[in-house]
């Protein structure tokens, strides 16, 4: 991955630091030279050309740009990317497989759970992270997973939903 920036002229000549990670992103094995203060959210974005990370806010608040480090459900616009190294990163782009849709995704075309989209990924994964630790959440619970991320488009009920449906066929498939 090659990072350009812009000539600050001779009084800006001293070079940028570049620091080389090594990561995993929806399963494929990545190398980056990257700025240490690049965002993970940017080097999704930009420099692995995943765009279903989006960002709303840079502050947390709506968590649109969540993914999953290790596991865990993080908000890649307050991340740096240097955290990643040696880590696996899956966003929305890696839930499917070439033939189908993972249940999560199945349940919000099933249930209704988007309007505009944007929201989307980010809930799905903050989903994926619950359904993978309590494959058998309450309404409460999904609520409550749900809850550092924002959708402006809809009541939320209809993403409840879609969650318990993708638990329930996620608990049906074993």
């Amino acid at each position: 991955m090659t990072m350009v920036y812009d000539d600050l002229g001779d009084e800006a000549a001293e070079e940028v630091p570049v620091r080389k990670i090594k990561f995993t992103i929806n399963g494929k094995k990545k190398i980056a030279e990257i700025e240490p203060r690049l965002l993970l959210a940017d080097l999704i974005r930009r420099g692995v050309g995943l765009t279903g990370t989006h960002r709303g806010c840079d502050t947390t608040n709506c968590g649109a740009c969540t993914v999953l480090v290790d596991g865990a459900a993080i908000k890649s616009c307050t991340m740096l990317a240097v955290q990643v190294d040696g880590r696996e990163v899956t966003t929305v782009e890696g839930m499917a497989t070439a033939s189908e849709l993972h249940p999560l995704q199945e349940g919000f075309k099933q249930e209704h759970g988007l309007q505009c989209g944007f929201c989307t990924p980010g809930m799905m994964l903050a989903a994926k992270a619950l359904l993978e630790r309590n494959p058998d959440p309450t309404e409460d619970e999904v609520r409550w997973a749900l809850s550092g991320n924002l959708c402006r488009c809809t009541g939320y009920q209809n993403i409840v939903k879609s969650v318990l449906w993708a638990a329930e066929k996620l608990r049906v498939e074993g």
